[in-house]
């Protein structure tokens, strides 16, 4: 009889029940809230200081970032987006970033039909160079706990960047859940957005974070 890790079988479960709700979402309602948070982002204090922004390019139900690009290009920022690099096996698949100036010129099709950094045209940079990362995920909790999608792509990426790089996490108010079950490798975000405004996280202890 095969052992089953409760953490993980929690996860498979709230991963399912929000993709559920996100998926009900209307396009009408999707587009709508898509561009609350983006205006929300956009205000962002530390948005404006930050010279290099890590985003990605939203697919399926996911909140549309293209327009947050767009507006990061014309501000003249060094935008860079992620590539999936195949490893030996699937949990050695991993993000490499590259800067992006034009999407429709840079970047083509890539997994999953996400379209991804040409590398071809685009050298790889530093993740250490990242001074804000918008991060995708499916849930999220008040004390900063992220559910992504399974493959840990983004907490093996956010562990190879600076402490002083702020995560920030946008989604729909549905995917804020009471509590996201974490293990020891997955990565936290510091500020989370949603088309009601940004949400004070608590760390782990307990304590708000109003930086």
């Amino acid at each position: 009889m095969t052992n089953v890790d409760p953490t993980v079988e929690s996860k498979r479960a709230l991963r399912a029940q929000v993709l559920a709700a996100r998926a009900s979402l209307g396009t009408d309602r999707r587009a709508e809230a898509s561009a609350a948070i983006r205006s929300h982002l956009l205000r962002m204090p530390s948005l404006f200081t930050a010279g290099t922004v890590a985003a990605y390019v939203g697919f399926d139900t996911e909140i549309d970032t293209g327009p947050f690009i767009a507006a990061v290009l014309a501000q003249g920022k060094r935008l860079v987006l992620p590539r999936v690099v195949d490893g030996e096996s699937r949990t050695r698949r991993h993000l490499v970033l590259h800067p992006v100036g034009d999407i429709e010129r840079d970047t083509r099709p890539g997994r999953w039909g996400i379209r991804e950094p040409d590398p071809a045209l685009c050298a790889a940079v530093d993740p250490l160079d990242v001074d804000f990362v918008l991060l995708p995920g499916v849930a999220f909790d008040r004390r900063g706990g992220r559910l992504g999608y399974g493959a840990g792509f983004y907490d093996r990426l956010l562990g190879s960047m600076r402490p002083d790089c702020l995560r920030v996490a946008a989604a729909f108010s549905l995917q804020v859940v009471p509590q996201v079950p974490l293990e020891g490798h997955d990565q936290r975000v510091q500020r989370l957005v949603t088309e009601d405004g940004e949400i004070p996280l608590a760390d782990p202890q307990g304590r708000i974070d109003t930086d």
